[in-house]
């Protein structure tokens, strides 16, 4: 309600008194209203409000109060010239409902609602029909009302952490949709007619409770990228190969025991970590025509086909935390394979050290096993000699999205380098084994897209800031260098998940890797580090693997042993006397049993 009433004088003192209690948490700065008037937009965001002021809702319907006074306007102040209110953010308050009266603001395209305790939404909402951005994530509700299916100009639609058990039928209807975010729900089944969105690029139905996937997912002619990671699947229908331009698909975390067969022709990245896959069956390897990145980590495989050669356009295969006792000469074939990631496995035949090297020292050991190593073919063709003598595999830059220049002993990287892979969208980025004394500025060219950065073995003092500007990381290699510590922005990358220190000069565990919860890999192995904070570890709840041997741990705290979803811990070569050696040959589970059994009850 206004300050003032109709008729009745104005209080000249009024904008010095406080407002009163009963009326802070919905009363709106006049002067708020007066620029959304202007502007056509409205931020009432983190205000603790519990309802939705009467005059936000009326704001292009009544005459705004400083005309009821009389009060001369100059000609920037012509209320009756107002802008349609447009976009109303009324996200991280303390709303539990919406009301009918959000139809008289029909020329909204924005409504953020985020962040508050709404358990069911007004069908009137459906009435919005300019509406192309609606923000409901992180609310309490329960369904969706089936006038909303009638937003016909609706783009993005976010609904992640609500308590959504269905979705309804005529979801399908909403046409331009390009963006739906459904996770952190209750969902246990999704309805076929998901299938007619054909606009959308972006589908993520993580962390619910799917036990199956409708076959009408095949129909998503523009979905891109499809999460369905942490759920209940089994298997995935075989009708997914017919999405056309689908890249990557996320099934994370859910219950598969044979790898998905996806003929998939764009298909480049399949995380398929943490499921229980025992074996790789060739039909479904020989499927996987254009894939880059192969994630099969924290699975139970066994052994790795002679077949693995056909994926020939392989560049990252993760295969962490799995029961693979011997690698097959072949794996060294795989033409464009940069990273090989093979911690926690029980390999035997292959010493440690030779692990720690690298992919590039492994792949060598392994080629080194095949009696006559194939022919190779000539490169001529595909690769672009730069005045500056580097060769730049032009056909890597365009088609895996690959930029390597590595062991060229330099000591920078020449521009052409980087202007060779300029607008191209580089996902992978390996300078390793250089003379590198610090990150090359440039890779903030790379910034949208760049998800992998190799600079091992160079001869890094300091990782530079500019690192942390990378927010699509999700691995980054500095193995081999010189670094003592690591800059507090890194808590920026969000999506980082494995992290190599190996061989460096930390003295105790880098203090803000504790505040990076999507990590899932630490190598930080031949340090000198003295101390760890179990408590710290405890908080990254994903930690599968933790590599501290080779360092100067004295103890190792008891409270370490709580960490359970540890699957590789790696202490051996430090100078502590408990647990004794005995216990830590016997494997991660043994170590972190004793350790449970130590602390204090």
């Amino acid at each position: 309600m206004s300050r003032f009433k109709r008729g009745t004088k104005a209080d000249s003192l009024a904008g010095f008194r406080a407002d009163s209690p009963d009326t802070s948490h919905t009363a709106v700065p006049h002067g708020l209203l007066k620029a959304a008037r202007k502007s056509g937009q409205l931020n009432l965001s983190g205000r603790g409000l519990t309802e939705v002021p009467q005059n936000v809702y009326r704001l292009n319907v009544d005459t705004p109060e400083e005309a009821k006074q009389n009060v001369s306007f100059g000609e920037s102040d012509r209320w009756w010239e107002q802008s349609e209110l447009t976009k109303l953010l009324l996200s991280s308050n303390q709303l539990t409902q919406l009301s009918d009266d959000i139809t008289l603001l029909p020329g909204l395209t924005t409504l953020d609602l985020h962040d508050n305790q709404l358990s069911s939404l007004p069908g009137a909402l459906g009435e919005l029909q300019e509406l192309q951005q609606l923000r409901l994530s992180h609310n309490q509700l329960t369904s969706l009302p089936v006038e909303m299916c009638t937003l016909k100009n609706l783009r993005s639609l976010t609904l992640q952490q609500n308590l959504l058990q269905s979705l309804p039928e005529d979801v399908g209807m909403l046409e331009k949709l390009t963006e739906l975010d459904l996770s952190k729900n209750n969902l246990q089944g999704l309805p076929s007619s998901l299938g007619h969105l054909t606009c959308l690029q972006k589908l993520n139905l993580s962390h619910n409770k799917l036990s199956c996937l409708p076959d009408s997912l095949a129909q998503l002619i523009s979905v891109k990228l499809l999460d369905c990671s942490n759920n209940q699947l089994t298997d995935v229908p075989a009708s997914l190969s017919e999405m056309p331009v689908l890249e990557q698909i996320y099934l994370r975390h859910n219950k598969l025991r044979l790898l998905p067969k996806l003929t998939a022709p764009m298909l480049k990245e399949l995380y398929v970590g943490n499921n229980q896959i025992e074996q790789l069956e060739t039909e479904q390897l020989a499927c996987l025509t254009a894939i880059s990145l192969l994630e099969l980590r924290d699975n139970k495989i066994k052994s790795l086909p002679e077949q693995i050669t056909l994926m020939s356009t392989l560049t990252r295969l993760d295969l962490t935390n799995n029961d693979i006792s011997t690698l097959p000469a072949a794996l060294s074939l795989l033409p464009s394979l940069q990273v090989l990631l093979l911690e926690g496995n029980p390999l035997r035949g292959i010493r440690r050290d030779l692990l720690t090297k690298g992919t590039n020292e492994l792949l060598k050991y392994l080629r080194g096993r095949i009696k006559e190593e194939p022919e190779r073919a000539d490169e001529g063709h595909t690769a672009m000699t730069l005045p500056s003598q580097a060769a730049v595999n032009v056909h890597n830059i365009r088609s895996l999205k690959l930029l390597v220049f590595s062991e060229k002993q330099a000591s920078d990287i020449p521009g052409e380098i980087f202007d060779a892979a300029a607008d191209q969208g580089v996902t992978t980025v390996n300078f390793s084994k250089n003379q590198l004394t610090s990150v090359p500025s440039r890779l903030l060219e790379f910034q949208s897209s760049v998800s992998d950065i190799n600079l091992g073995f160079n001869r890094l003092t300091c990782c530079s800031p500019a690192i942390c500007q990378l927010l699509q990381l999700m691995h980054i290699d500095l193995g081999n260098n010189q670094l003592s510590d690591l800059p507090p922005d890194m808590k920026n990358l969000t999506k980082l998940r494995s992290v190599t220190l190996n061989f460096n000069r930390f003295k105790s565990f880098p203090d803000i890797l504790y505040h990076i919860v999507s990590l899932e890999t630490v190598l930080l192995g031949n340090n000198q580090v003295g101390l760890v904070d179990p408590c710290g570890l405890q908080k990254m709840v994903h930690l599968t693997t933790l590599d501290l041997s080779n360092n100067d741990l004295l103890s190792i705290p008891p409270e370490l042993g709580l960490c359970t979803s540890l699957r590789c811990l790696g202490l051996e070569g430090n100078p502590f006397r408990t647990p004794r050696a005995a216990i830590v040959t016997k494997g991660t589970d043994a170590v972190l049993e004793y350790l449970r059994s130590r602390i204090p009850s």
